[in-house]
């Protein structure tokens, strides 16, 4: 039945995004999700509740994601296979150790994204697994930013969740990639997740700008017509 549910919820918000206009803004060419001739990999970065963005503008091309133990997890695990994204299950409290190591894995040739304030907030607070991770694996993190002209918010327990409304504009940001360095001491790690952090309230900041055409547009994008094609203009 749960299954059943998450199948369900994955086709109901993928015509959702079909009357969706959606555009991809590459802040640095070759970091788009999206782009399935990309050699370089990365960890990407968003917020708990802007998950539905990323996951149903485009179809992601060799992507996993962190997804919590909790029972809501089993769920969004499921409706995340259903797009061809492959879950991994863990949290800070619960499967920590297990999850880290099956990322660094999946690192190898693969991107990963995390929802870094998850599962439990505090809302959009970066925590220091996605900096630990980054300087295990080598990989750059990605920040990432969405808004939407029209939304919905949908309350949870502790964040909402932007959905957008049939016919409305999804903006999505992908800031200047980051790279951390190898063999962090504890303060280092604490420093880059700042720098994160910053990057992160930045971009989310612009985009909500551009959703609500207070902001210019910027240097290069890609403008995502449905989940197969991308096409990319000068801004």
């Amino acid at each position: 039945m749960l299954r059943l549910l998450a199948r369900s919820m994955a086709a109901g918000c993928r015509l959702l995004f079909k009357t969706v206009r959606s555009e991809l803004i590459e802040t640095c060419a070759g970091t788009s999700p999206y782009d399935g001739n990309r050699k370089q990999r990365f960890l990407y970065c968003i917020w708990h509740d802007n998950i539905l963005g990323p996951t149903f503008c485009g179809r992601s091309v060799k992507m996993a994601a962190l997804t919590s133990l909790h029972g809501d997890g089993a769920f969004v695990a499921m409706a995340l296979e259903c797009v061809g994204i492959t879950p991994i299950r863990g949290s800070s409290s619960r499967g920590g150790a297990a999850a880290l190591r099956e990322m660094m894995d999946a690192a190898r040739d693969m991107d990963i994204t995390i929802a870094t304030d998850g599962p439990r907030g505090p809302r959009r607070e970066v925590k220091q697994g996605i900096v630990y991770l980054a300087s295990q694996t080598g990989r750059p993190i990605v920040p990432v930013a969405i808004a939407a002209t029209r939304a919905w918010h949908i309350p949870g327990r502790w964040t909402d969740l932007l959905v957008p409304k049939p016919f409305s504009k999804v903006w999505l940001i992908a800031g200047e990639p980051i790279s951390i360095p190898g063999d962090l001491t504890r303060d280092e790690l604490k420093s880059y997740r700042d720098e994160i952090q910053l990057a992160m309230d930045q971009w989310n900041r612009r985009v909500s700008e551009l959703a609500n055409g207070s902001g210019s547009q910027l240097a290069v994008s890609s403008r995502v017509t449905d989940e197969s094609e991308t096409t990319r203009r000068a801004a």
